[in-house]
This record gives structure tokens, C-alpha cells and sequence, in this order.
């Protein structure tokens, strides 16, 4: 039976010059899915990818992609000939013209697929004969993800692919991923610190904060299962003292006590019935909402 997670971590470690960037880092991305993985600057993302790519070792722990150790050099290899992956910062040929990055890339992949490489010289309007140097921000990302794409892999791994473009770009970057998922059913696994492109096509979430995962699950779960709880009281709420599990954070404002619950309202409105509240309310929360709430309660 083929392994259903094609990248899989196990109390991941990883320290430069005594500074913990990940610190036991657990993660799951089941195979056919668009994981987004969600944090702060800084929280442990692209030390993670590197990881899974062999660009570095880990201080501790596991990290597997299709099954394979990834801080191992033969697997390595092999892991990085079927995984096809957009760094932060593009790194491209900048004397090279477009034609001939291409035609470069080309011979190191014996899957490569002509057509999509024609359907994204086309569609993202690239123009072959230009230095790679004289491009756009926004067309060097088109560039590298035509490069990816074309390499038939059966895993992509992008980091922070929008960032630095305008809205009108990251419209169609996300678009071109979501569409390419579609025709070959690849995994995607993709870095990022804007919630809302996370929110528009990913199918899966995982929140990481200060190396460590926080919150993960498929994002139709999370919406179902988090919520926000208000109880309101006749007089100023009491200090919240609840011990329902699933309690992520909870808040006083003057009459209401605002209790954010990864667990659904049940337990914590039968707990709260002895405190008194003359009414309550269940509100259903964004993943904007989830995400700043679980990295603050890690304050």
C-alpha cells in the first residue's frame, strides 16, 4: 500500500549557532492535496522546506517525502528529481535568456512535458528572447513556476510564491497552481505568511509558530470544529476559569466572556451553565481568526 502522506516529520530539530528555528516540528501532508503551511516571518517555514529538500541537515528528528529520509544524499537525490520547487527569491539563470533556461532545466528532467511547457510560455505571455535579468518580478515567479511545472512532479514545493507581486498577479499565480493541481493531480506544498491565499486554495492548513506546529487539519475540519463562544452576563463577567479541552483562548470585555474553542461550543457552554450567563451566542470563526488567536496564546 502506497504511503498516504507524501511529506511526514517526526519531532523535527533544527539549531544555527545555538538559536532553535524548529523545535520537534510534527507534520502530515497527505498525497493529492494543497497544504499551506501558514506562519509568521521567522516561524520556522523555509528552514522546514530546506529540511525536506536536503538543502539542510537536521539537528534531530525526521523528516520523510515520499517515503524516503530526506537527510540522506541518495534519497535526497531522488526526492528532489520528483519534486518540483519555487524558492523565495526565484533563484534563476539572470544571464540566461528565457528560451534557454528552459531549454537548460529541460535536460535534466526525462518526464518533462513539452506541452505544458508551451501552455505556460503561452499563457503566462513569457517572452522567450528576454534576459532573465530583465524581467518582472511577477514574470520571474511565472518563469519558475513554468520551470516547476513542466518537470511532470509529483510534488511542488513553493515558498512564499507570491511574494512581492501585486494583487493582480498573485490573482493569477494562485489560479495557474490551482488549475495545474486540477489537470495532474500533484500534491502541493507551499509556505506562506498571507492568510488569505492560504484560505482561497488550500484544501489542508498547517500553523507554525516559533518551530513548532500549532494548529493542522483539513480546512473544512477546522471551520467545523473551531468556533467562538459568547456569554454575556448581568453584571461584569466572572475571570475565566474554564477547563473544557479544546479551549484555545478566552477574553473579558466588560459584561461578555469570548472563549475561542477548537472543540465546538458543547463542552464549554456545559461548563459554563454554572457561572450564570443570561445568554449565549456561538459564532463561527475565519481562519484569519484562528491563526491570531492560536500564535497569541502562545504569548
Amino acid at each position: 500500500m502506497a504511503d498516504p502522506f507524501i511529506i511526514e516529520t517526526a519531532e523535527l530539530r533544527k539549531t544555527y549557532d545555538g538559536v532553535e528555528a524548529l523545535r520537534g516540528l510534527n507534520l502530515q501532508v497527505p498525497a493529492g492535496s494543497i497544504c499551506g503551511f501558514l506562519g509568521r516571518n521567522g516561524a520556522g517555514k523555509t528552514t522546514t522546506i530546506k529540511i525536506l529538500l536536503g538543502m539542510a541537515h537536521p539537528t534531530s528528528g525526521q523528516a520523510r517525502v515520499f517515503g524516503l529520509p530526506a537527510d540522506r544524499p541518495e534519497p535526497s537525490v531522488e526526492i528532489r528529481r520528483w519534486t518540483g520547487f519555487v524558492s523565495e527569491d526565484k533563484d534563476l539563470y539572470d544571464g540566461m535568456t528565457v528560451e534557454a533556461i528552459v531549454r537548460y532545466t529541460r535536460a535534466f528532467y526525462p518526464r518533462w512535458r513539452a506541452d505544458l511547457e508551451q501552455r505556460y510560455l503561452r499563457s503566462f505571455e513569457l517572452p522567450a528572447g528576454r534576459k532573465v535579468k530583465a524581467l518582472s518580478r511577477g514574470m520571474r515567479t511565472k518563469l519558475a513556476l513554468l520551470l516547476a511545472f513542466s518537470r511532470a512532479a509529483d510534488l511542488l514545493i513553493l515558498d512564499e510564491p507570491t511574494s512581492g507581486l501585486d494583487p493582480v498577479v498573485t490573482e493569477e499565480v494562485l489560479q495557474a497552481i490551482v488549475s495545474h493541481v486540477g489537470r495532474s493531480e500533484s500534491t502541493v506544498f507551499f509556505s506562506s505568511h498571507q492568510i488569505a491565499e492560504v484560505d482561497q486554495i488550500a484544501d489542508r492548513v498547517a500553523i507554525v509558530d516559533r518551530g513548532q506546529v500549532a494548529v493542522a487539519g483539513a480546512l473544512d475540519d477546522l471551520r467545523e470544529t473551531y468556533c467562538r463562544i459568547q456569554l454575556v452576563f448581568e453584571r461584569e463577567a466572572p475571570a475565566p476559569t474554564l477547563r473544557t479541552p479544546g479551549v484555545v483562548r478566552m477574553r473579558r470585555d466588560g459584561r461578555v466572556l469570548s472563549v475561542l474553542s477548537s472543540a465546538g461550543a458543547a463542552g464549554v457552554l456545559d461548563e459554563a451553565r454554572v457561572l450564570g450567563p443570561v445568554s449565549t451566542e456561538v459564532v463561527p470563526v475565519t481562519l484569519k481568526e484562528i491563526f491570531l488567536e492560536t500564535v497569541k496564546a502562545e504569548d
